[in-house]
């Protein structure tokens, strides 16, 4: 029996996911458990496995195309076997002609079109039956019903005249399009690109449009606000010196940002109201500290998450964000490695950043902001004197946390660094 081969959920927060590449070409024999390609999650790069074995009789979403999650993306089959018609159109893109290529008849090309239109009988407009309906296939109708999109109006691209789902996606991304520059202010004098103007337009990847929805998400529905502390950082900075003289001895070294992830861990233990998730009809406290780290990778941000960060000692900590972070890097996270932080913490201080604010990360109830560490000239101690400082924002859910309770927190993770042996009492 034909098994169909399913765009998975590999990730707690996929919806789509884009074919990085197939290992198994049309008509490869295919082992129950194998590999059959690599898929671009909205966080990393995952193995999508055969849940049957036979022969890969069909590809249906080549390498570069993207799929929702739930669509049949292939078909696996014994040889012979007759298969049902795929639900919608040929492949496309990269690797658009590996089916044909196979030797694929002209009604295994329509995938799913039914009987072929002889194209020599005018009979009728193509994309239209005998009784003027439109023709579609049965995904695009799906997807056009979803997305709001009237299938009427479409010019169809696939086989006779066909509405197929690039056509339904087409139409969403110029509907978007038109949206955007509606909203638009009318141009500033200047402002149109010159004829010889040099530009590029750089495609969305799928973490990219992952972030990119999840700061809409947090930015519109949660009501932010901010609260920034300025920190001494010197005994904090004599601490870390001496605690690396003894983590050398076996190759270790700790950051200023793993002493600051130590001292906020162990803060909001004291702290546990700023340490909870809104949802929705309550808000869930948590006894311990999972705490999220904003990582930057070449095509967006993920926050690989460090667990039981209150109960890790700082060479354990280090170890865990730089491991965490190459294979961030490397998009080789797995999903409980970046999912079910209870805190984020985010630092830009290395860039030269002083202050900045950070947006929080449903259901999370609050974000630190870390801005560099430098010195300032400072009143201490009855004189102007030069002090090594660092400010942290914290933003907060105000349907989560009040403002005397992130203050409170603050206080505590500032008398923290300020004085790193308050963290041991």
């Amino acid at each position: 029996m034909a098994t169909k081969v399913h765009m998975e959920a590999l990730s707690p927060t996929m919806e789509e996911g884009q074919v990085v590449r197939w290992l198994k070409e049309v008509d490869d024999p295919v082992g129950q458990g194998e590999v059959l390609a690599e898929i671009e999650t909205d966080k990393a790069t995952m193995e999508l496995v055969a849940r049957g074995e036979g022969l890969l009789r069909r590809i249906l979403v080549a390498a570069g195309g993207t799929a929702p999650v739930g669509e049949v993306i292939a078909i696996i089959a014994a040889e012979g076997e007759e298969i049902e018609a795929a639900p919608d159109e040929e492949p496309t893109g990269a690797e658009a002609t590996v089916e044909r290529a196979a030797g694929s008849s002209q009604g295994e090309d329509e995938a799913g079109s039914g009987s072929a239109e002889d194209p020599a009988v005018p009979t009728r407009s193509a994309g239209r039956s005998a009784a003027g309906r439109v023709r579609a296939s049965p995904l695009s109708k799906r997807l056009a019903r979803q997305l709001g999109v009237e299938i009427e109006a479409l010019e169809g691209t696939g086989p006779g005249g066909r509405v197929v789902r690039r056509d339904v996606e087409a139409a969403v991304e110029a509907r978007a399009v038109q949206e955007e520059r509606d909203a638009e202010p009318g141009p500033v004098s200047g402002a149109a690109l010159q004829p010889d103007e040099e530009f590029e337009d750089i495609p969305l990847t799928q973490m990219r449009k992952t972030v990119a929805r999840r700061l809409v998400e947090s930015l519109g529905p949660v009501p932010h606000f901010y609260l920034t502390v300025d920190i001494d950082m010197t005994r904090a900075l004599a601490a870390r010196a001496r605690v690396n003289e003894i983590l050398s001895q076996d190759g270790g070294k700790a950051s200023v940002n793993d002493v600051i992830i130590k001292a906020a861990a162990v803060a909001l233990t004291r702290h546990p109201e700023c340490n909870a998730w809104w949802q929705g009809n309550s808000i869930r406290r948590f006894n311990r500290v999972h705490m999220g780290v904003a990582v930057a990778v070449p095509d967006g941000l993920i926050t690989p998450v460090i667990r039981d960060a209150h109960a890790k000692g700082l060479d354990a900590i280090s170890r865990e964000v730089r491991e965490l972070a190459a294979r961030a890097r490397e998009k080789k996270l797995q999903p409980h490695e970046y999912t079910g932080s209870t805190f984020s913490i985010s630092n830009l201080g290395m860039f030269g950043i002083e202050e900045f604010t950070g947006v929080i990360n449903p259901p999370e109830a609050g974000i630190l902001a870390v801005g560099a560490v430098e010195e300032r000239p400072v009143a201490f101690a009855g004189e102007v004197v030069l002090r090594t400082r660092m400010r942290i924002t914290m933003s907060c859910d105000h349907r989560v946390i009040d403002g005397a309770q992130g203050a409170r927190f603050l206080a505590t993770l500032k008398s923290y660094l300020e004085e790193p042996l308050a963290i041991l009492i």
